[in-house]
């Protein structure tokens, strides 16, 4: 005689361990910064404005032929908005930075200006290319652009890389040598080393749900297929060629864990996201990998005192999928010098760089000032 007790259990059992083995990986373990290690780090100010010029957001660094070069976003006063353009920074000592120059200022449509968003820097072969996206003030008609350089003084005119795209991250190469822009839901790739043509875009949405991504249009495709408001990602590439694509989540209801899309074919194609248990405090963050090859998170993982964004920490992993070595890069306060729309947070947006044995950390600090830290790696031994 059948046992019918246990054909009623077997498929239960099944669904229960197909849904274990489905859930992500990545987590991390972070809690408080009570007990931790403060990193011993160097800090200076690249641009902290006076009257005018408020607004500065979406910084990102690189060091190119002997010198530090930071680009970052330079608004009126209040977050994209018309008028926005992409400012540059160079030093030569980290601790000494020049006067600002402008590397792009907006068009006008329609009698108003366009908003330019610092969009990363790349270099391949003795030349560096900054990139910038744009749209009109209603996040509409969105274009990456680009401009060369072989000095970091002067600049190609813009190269349309044609994609419709305002990125979280430049370029990142993976092992194949294939470069891969993180933007919110669409991850465009290329492999031409030198980071302006032959883009192709990519993404874990159909094509018909989307035209372009930006701030302003992430939510609508989400919504259709019964995802959180999914944007501003950042990959690291695991030894077994995995991609795996961590995202901020916003929107009501939603904060407080990260979620995971991963690319089994060099960023092709990738898997519906799924939340992870890696706590976020609704922010941008940065992943990577350090010279011994452990893997590093620098955000803010705090969820008690939400858009705080404060400490910033460095999480590291062994394995890319337990991040359980926590430090705090730093938690002093800064104080805002001028209200503005969505001004605020204390380490915002923060990328990160590895040079010479250090770690360089480019932060906006309440969306007004840009600072730059920097610490010895041999402290995580």
């Amino acid at each position: 005689m059948p046992n019918f007790r246990s054909l009623f259990i077997s498929p239960l059992i099944f669904l229960c361990h197909f849904a274990v083995a489905q859930k992500p990986a990545v987590k991390n373990n972070y809690q408080t910064e009570t007990g931790l290690q403060h990193l011993n780090i160097q800090r200076a100010m690249i641009y902290s404005p006076d009257k005018e010029w408020l607004y500065n957001h979406h910084p990102f660094i690189i060091r190119f032929k002997g010198k530090f070069l930071a680009i970052w976003s330079n608004g009126f006063k209040d977050e994209d908005s018309p008028g926005q353009r992409v400012v540059y920074s160079v030093s030569k000592d980290f601790k000494n930075w020049s006067p600002i120059k402008v590397l792009a200022t907006p068009g006008k449509v329609n009698d108003t200006l366009t908003v330019l968003t610092a969009a990363g820097l790349h270099q391949y072969k003795g030349m560096m290319v900054a990139y910038y996206g744009e749209y009109t003030k209603h996040r509409e008609n969105t274009h990456l652009w680009a401009k060369t350089s072989t000095d970091g003084i002067h600049w190609s005119a813009a190269i349309d890389m044609h994609v419709p795209l305002i990125p979280n991250h430049g370029p990142q190469a993976i092992k194949s040598g294939r470069l891969i822009i993180s933007g919110n839901f669409s991850f465009p790739y290329t492999d031409d080393k030198r980071g302006i043509s032959g883009w192709k875009t990519s993404s874990f949405y159909a094509d018909s749900l989307y035209t372009q991504d930006n701030s302003a249009t992430f939510y609508a495709p989400a919504a259709k297929l019964g995802l959180p408001p999914l944007c501003e990602g950042s990959f690291y590439q695991t030894d077994d060629n995995v991609l795996h694509m961590l995202l901020r989540v916003t929107g009501k209801g939603w904060k407080g864990r990260l979620w995971l899309t991963e690319s089994a074919d060099n960023g092709v194609t990738w898997s519906r996201p799924v939340e992870t248990d890696f706590s976020d405090n609704d922010s941008k963050f940065h992943f990577g990998r350090l010279p011994d090859k452990r893997f590093y998170y620098v955000g803010i993982p705090d969820t008690l005192h939400h858009y705080d964004r404060n400490p910033l920490v460095l999480s590291l992993s062994t394995d890319g999928k337990t991040f359980n070595k926590n430090h705090i890069i730093a938690n002093k306060l800064y104080h805002l010098k001028q209200e503005g729309l969505w001004k605020g947070g204390q380490y915002g947006y923060p990328v990160s760089m590895i040079y010479n044995g250090e770690m360089y950390v480019i932060i906006s600090r309440q969306k007004e000032s840009i600072e730059v830290l920097r610490f010895k790696l041999d402290q995580l031994k």
